[in-house]
């Protein structure tokens, strides 16, 4: 079974309340359609910093994001976690409030995660990103997980 490290962004798409734009409507609807019928293809992971980035804002709100992920399983900031992002923030070439972006593709890459899930289009699944991450991870000899959206993974 394939591996899915689910990124922040998923689980405030699956919970938060329809929204009127209609692009992240349809996020939102693709992000329901692949939690109903998908996931239960994937051995699912979060981390600490998921779990940190769900608890904040309202409280109604965060209870919610966090019910959603209970049961699955919590990777922890490991210290190759923590060396990787080191080497992402010096050669991605990301804003400085990006990150918790890095330290997402981090532990992607530390625990050898099949799949990135997010919604975050500028930072992590984004084709700049991805092409630098590769070649970062090549010349560490390690592997890049494959970063998509939740309807790139809706058909096996």
């Amino acid at each position: 079974m394939a591996s899915v490290y689910l990124e922040t962004t998923i689980v405030s798409y699956l919970t938060g309340r329809p929204s009127r734009d209609i692009v992240v409507a349809g996020h939102q609807q693709t992000t329901r359609e692949w939690w109903d019928s998908a996931r239960l293809r994937y051995a699912l992971y979060v981390s600490e910093v998921v779990l940190r980035e769900l608890q904040a804002g309202d409280s109604e709100a965060a209870e919610l994001r966090v019910k959603k992920v209970q049961g699955i399983p919590i990777l922890g900031l490991i210290d190759d976690v923590a060396s990787l992002a080191r080497t992402y923030e010096a050669e991605l070439r990301l804003p400085p409030k990006a990150g918790n972006d890095i330290l997402h593709i981090g532990f992607s890459v530390a625990y050898d995660i099949d799949y990135l899930l997010t919604w975050n289009c500028a930072h992590i699944a984004n084709g700049h990103t991805i092409r630098r991450l590769a070649a970062v991870n090549e010349r560490l000899g390690r592997r890049t997980p494959v970063i998509v959206t939740p309807e790139e993974l809706l058909e096996d």
